[in-house]
């Protein structure tokens, strides 16, 4: 028997816990289909990823399931509709990543301006020596900057750029009450930019949103940075842009398939790539996973969730 049933990877510090509180098993750990025919049923509370989700094969046979527990902001692997059908609420991890990941989107906007990764292997390689400095790069200061998803990490990479003196713009469903100028045509604000940070979440709204035409428009000398999801760019349109000098450079921490990433982009001279470590550092990590446990807890302990999705507003 086990209350608890564990999809996704898990910390040390998440293991210990979660043998706190709940008689737990990791799925990865056993025999799949004879776990689920024998204890299927006994499982409340489910424990996965943003990226994973839960399976609809698998959360078929969770009859008795009650709540599902992401652990990420990003939540497009979980079929919240077929949660929503059966009365199972889902949580995520917002807020305690805003800060991490908007530095990992500076980070990725700074190395392209500045062709970081060149420059390293210029003289990491000893080529500096031997053949002098590479062309100069472009600054980082006094840009305009297109944010396409300007939520909690969106508005948190506004603010560490603005040390850097930019323009700042962005593109949403809907105008907010901020003090940034707004566009509702995705390709004329990359047309006006220098660069475009997309932090928008995956999901059929935002599958190749950033087609053909956007990467036209920011043009040859354009930046493309991503950190949101990687479904929301045309992977294949990416790479025949780059390869014909349509669009500038781009830098990625987020991909279509994840872990895989085409071989045709990794071998682009004009293009930064990270394996998603938006949020990959102990202290954030850490937060996160305290978030995702301490959602399983108050449900189990009959409190309020601390971090539903919206799409769950309606079961509470």
């Amino acid at each position: 028997m086990s209350e608890l049933l564990i999809l996704s990877t898990i910390t040390d510090h998440m293991r210990s816990r979660i043998e706190a509180a709940f008689d737990a098993t990791v799925l990865a750990d056993v025999d799949q289909d004879a776990w689920l025919a024998q204890y299927g049923a006994d499982v409340r509370f489910i424990l996965t990823g943003g990226h994973l989700g839960v399976p609809a094969d698998i959360f078929a046979r969770l009859p008795n399931a009650e709540i599902i527990s992401s652990n990420g902001v990003g939540y497009d692997g979980v079929d919240t509709d077929a949660a929503t059908a059966r009365g199972v609420p889902v949580c995520h991890t917002p807020n305690v990543l805003n800060q991490e990941v908007a530095t990992t989107a500076l980070m990725l906007y700074i190395a392209a301006l500045r062709n970081f990764e060149a420059e390293i292997a210029n003289a990491r390689s000893g080529n500096w020596e031997k053949s002098g400095n590479l062309p100069l790069a472009r600054s980082a200061d006094q840009r305009k900057i297109g944010i396409l998803g300007l939520g909690r990490i969106g508005k948190a990479i506004a603010a560490k750029l603005a040390p850097f003196d930019p323009t700042i713009v962005y593109y949403g469903r809907s105008q907010q009450d901020v003090p940034f100028p707004y566009y509702d045509d995705l390709v004329a604000m990359a047309r006006d930019c220098d660069a475009l940070i997309c932090v928008a979440p995956g999901g059929a709204a935002t599958h190749h949103l950033i087609d053909r035409a956007v990467m036209d428009a920011l043009g040859p000398e354009g930046v493309l940075i991503n950190v949101g999801r990687g479904s929301v760019v045309d992977e294949a349109a990416l790479i025949a842009a780059l390869q014909e000098g349509r669009l500038g450079t781009a830098a990625l921490d987020v991909f279509d398939a994840e872990p895989h990433i085409p071989a045709a982009l990794r071998a682009l001279p004009n293009v930064i790539l990270t394996p998603h470590i938006g949020s990959a550092t102990v202290e954030t990590r850490h937060a996160m996973g305290d978030l995702a446990i301490d959602n399983l807890i108050a449900w189990k302990n009959g409190q309020p969730l601390i971090s539903p999705v919206p799409e769950s507003a309606g079961l509470l």
